[in-house]
């Protein structure tokens, strides 16, 4: 009979990301409904297993590989399922990254069950199913998933589930296992990472991001964003109108083409308020919005709304914040 949470970890630089310490703060609270334990599939280095266990596991399956060295979906999806056909979990977890919504597709598909993506909300029914809350629509619409199989596979969106406080006290016992994959498993291969500059923290991870549209007018403006962002201690977005004109990088568009992100303040700068961009940010605690247009659609969903240039509250609004800071 299926038991137990299994969740796939994600680690940058053998630190664990934050997203995957969300995943497994829920993965704990599900695993001690099911009265079952909780496992880490970590496939990086160092040693995951204090941190992990802190968060909630109870074991670390530690897959160790050539091929997992650097992120290849073949290869990474062969080590999961092979890690759920070792301990037939009820539940697998993962965060919606980038990683996890390439990762976790296959290895459901592999497995022959259902998956939930991008999912806003998860628990368990009286019949020990899981539930999950996820949107659809571009974030018109959510849809309450419930599994008929397991095991029951979920992506969680960053920053909407709490990070469970660390408990010292509780360890993790790690298991070493090397999956069996073929040479040519891995059809694609990443030979070199080449981390780029200007960006202080993770879009996703960010608790506070300031996001600059097509009232920033050229590339040029977007110093003003970063300094807000930086005096806030966030991150800097841009809306696909501002990336496809070439203003910013695509590593920074927040969107249904670009990145969903969840932070707890979202400052949209010249940003109209397309549904496009919506999808990526409507999930965001408190929405402010600024912009010369009392009619923009971003109006409708903003919390707090500043109708004026952008060019002089947003300076105005970075002065400010310092001089606050500065007492």
């Amino acid at each position: 009979m299926a038991r137990g949470v299994l969740v796939f970890i994600e680690e940058r630089q053998g630190k664990v990301k934050k997203p995957s310490l969300e995943t497994l703060s829920l993965a704990r609270t599900i695993a001690d409904t099911l009265r079952a334990d909780v496992t880490a599939l970590w496939t990086g280095s160092g040693e995951p297993a204090a941190e992990l266990g802190h968060f909630g596991a109870d074991q670390v399956y530690w897959a160790r590989h050539a091929l997992l060295q650097a992120y290849a979906t073949q290869a990474y999806a062969a080590a999961l399922c092979q890690a759920a056909a070792a301990l037939d979990p009820a539940v697998i977890l993962g965060a919606a990254t980038a990683m996890g919504r390439d990762l976790l597709p296959r290895a459901a598909a592999r497995l022959e069950v259902g998956l939930a993506q991008d999912c806003t909300a998860a628990r368990l029914l009286e019949d020990g199913r899981l539930e999950c809350v996820r949107p659809i629509f571009a974030g018109k619409a959510f849809a309450r998933v419930r599994f008929t199989r397991t095991p029951a596979m979920a992506t969680l969106r960053p920053n909407v589930f709490a990070l469970g406080r660390p408990e010292a006290g509780r360890k993790a016992s790690v298991v070493e296992f090397t999956p069996e994959i073929a040479a040519d498993a891995a059809r694609a291969r990443v030979t070199s990472v080449v981390a780029s500059g200007g960006q202080r923290v993770e879009l996703t991870e960010a608790d506070i991001i300031v996001s600059g549209g097509r009232g920033m007018k050229g590339p040029e403006n977007f110093p003003l964003i970063q300094e807000l962002a930086d005096v806030l201690g966030g991150a800097m977005g841009a809306s696909r109108a501002a990336v496809d004109a070439g203003w910013i990088d695509h590593q920074h568009q927040v969107g249904q083409t670009g990145k969903t992100v969840s932070p707890t303040l979202y400052i949209a700068c010249g940003i109209s308020g397309a549904i496009q961009h919506l999808a990526g940010m409507s999930s965001s605690k408190y929405i402010v919005a600024i912009n010369k247009d009392p009619e923009a659609p971003i109006f409708k969903v903003a919390d707090y709304g500043i109708v004026g240039d952008l060019f002089a509250v947003v300076p105005a609004l970075t002065s400010e914040i310092r001089k606050l800071k500065s007492q």
